[in-house]
């Protein structure tokens, strides 16, 4: 049984949200947040099967640019 399974969260060029497994090719995106947590549902449903992780975790990164 696995554990845990950790998404980067970044958000798109063209908008919205990709997120990528970490150790494991799952890949997906969302218009936002909540089709992504959608998404990312259904390809952890999909790789996993029968044998689901425990855990999923969204690591998010947002850049940020501060004028001075």
């Amino acid at each position: 049984m696995i554990n845990e399974v950790i998404f980067e969260v970044k958000e798109s060029l063209d908008g919205g949200y990709e997120a990528q497994a970490l150790g494991y090719s799952i890949f997906t995106e969302g218009e936002d947040i909540e089709d992504l947590k959608s998404n990312i549902k259904e390809s952890i449903l999909a790789h996993f099967e029968d044998d689901l992780p425990s855990l999923v975790r969204l690591h998010i990164i947002k850049d940020e640019i501060l004028e001075i």
